[in-house]
């Protein structure tokens, strides 16, 4: 079983940053890769960014890719994403999510097993 809890969203101006982190219970951290989702109001949940159970490959949204960054930290049991040059279409309630995704399957929310209660980040233009 994991545990993970979001922080670090917020109300930021288009064209700001904000740093994201997923901190994990449990010591079976460095088992999973790690993913972050988004959903906005009345849209489906869709895939942000993935980082593997290394830390060596990393996985990005088209519509994030060269703005967001994800990395982990094994000893601290946290994920990170570092989001910049945010855009008011960024706004939405972000989700962490720990899993083991098949090969090609790293933006599938079915392949992730646990999930975090999400934060809010609302970018203003």
């Amino acid at each position: 079983q994991v545990q993970l809890v979001e922080s670090g969203g917020g109300l930021v101006q288009a064209g700001g940053s904000l740093r994201l982190s997923c901190a994990a219970s449990g010591s079976t951290f460095s088992s999973y890769a790690m993913g972050w989702f988004r959903q906005a109001p009345g849209k489906e949940r869709e895939f942000v960014a993935a980082v593997s159970r290394s830390g060596g490959i990393r996985y990005y949204a088209d519509s994030v890719k060269g703005r967001f960054t994800i990395s982990r930290d094994d000893a601290k049991n946290t994920v990170y994403l570092q989001m910049n040059s945010l855009k008011p279409e960024d706004t939405a309630a972000y989700y962490c999510a720990a899993g083991v995704p098949g090969l090609g399957r790293w933006a599938s929310r079915s392949e992730y097993y646990y999930w975090g209660q999400g934060t809010q980040v609302t970018v203003s233009s």
